[in-house]
């Protein structure tokens, strides 16, 4: 039973998806264009330069790419099903998560993990389009596919955990929108998103190294391209894993106070 719970719960937003599709046109399109944009921008930069921060033309034109089609595993529209913790904070809903089957925690987890899966479809799809089209290098070896591979997954945790931290603020704020705005702009230039981290100061790039941002996507890229040796990945990902590990921790200190402020009435 609890299965069949827990996967008719990582099915709620990928189902919302597919049953609207205007919506996934509107995907295919916007995808379709930023991969075009982003790709003719950064050949344009590298037209008269070799190497530029330790990066060649295809390594930061598959850099972007990737960081584009990475985007697509955590960019589900939520809020077409009202089922984001702010949506429930706000009309006074949330405390229908306590009444469920599975318990707040184990749904928001499970509603996640369906939403990466069905966006790690698009990215896949897309990968698959633009390395065929030789828009993308593929990794230099089978052990850099792997090591890329294991660094995308802690990565997706890492972002996970801190996207939930922001939905749990919910319980103290009740309205989060502009805490929302701030944490995504914050997260798509800490973890490279904008630009590889080396275009930035030095000063940037040691404090963006004391924030888990930088371990959602940039380390997982820089691997892929050769940035980060594989020597040096091991660091890299015991960094990473303690980051899910310490955010694990702290997001289930917070469920546990959270729950102290749902009323029968709602939030």
């Amino acid at each position: 039973m609890a299965v069949l719970h827990a996967w008719r719960t990582a099915r709620v937003t990928p189902l919302g998806e597919l049953h609207t599709p205007p919506r996934m046109t509107a995907v295919l399109l916007r995808l379709t264009v930023q991969v075009v944009l982003v790709a003719s921008l950064w050949h344009g930069l590298y037209a008269n330069t070799g190497t530029t921060a330790g990066l060649d033309a295809g390594q930061a034109v598959t850099y972007a790419v990737l960081a584009v089609l990475a985007s697509r595993l955590r960019e589900l529209d939520q809020s077409a099903g009202r089922d984001t913790v702010l949506q429930h904070m706000h009309f006074g809903t949330i405390v229908y998560w306590y009444l469920r089957p599975l318990p707040p925690q184990r749904y928001h987890a499970w509603r996640a993990l369906g939403e990466q899966l069905y966006g790690f479809l698009w990215a896949l799809a897309g990968y698959g389009v633009c390395l065929a089209a030789g828009v993308v290098e593929p990794p230099v070896s089978a052990a850099v596919a792997g090591v890329f591979a294991v660094s995308l997954v802690l990565g997706q945790l890492v972002l996970y955990f801190v996207m939930l931290v922001l939905d749990q603020l919910c319980f103290w704020t009740v309205r989060n929108n502009a805490a929302m705005l701030i944490l995504i702009f914050a997260q798509n230039l800490l973890s490279g998103v904008y630009a590889p981290l080396w275009f930035f100061p030095d000063w940037f790039i040691t404090m963006s190294g004391f924030l888990p941002f930088q371990a959602t996507l940039s380390v997982p890229l820089s691997l892929y391209i050769g940035r980060i040796p594989l020597s040096e990945a091991g660091g890299q990902l015991a960094v990473q894993a303690v980051w899910v590990v310490l955010l694990a921790l702290f997001t289930r200190f917070l469920w546990r106070r959270a729950a102290r402020r749902v009323i029968s009435q709602g939030g």
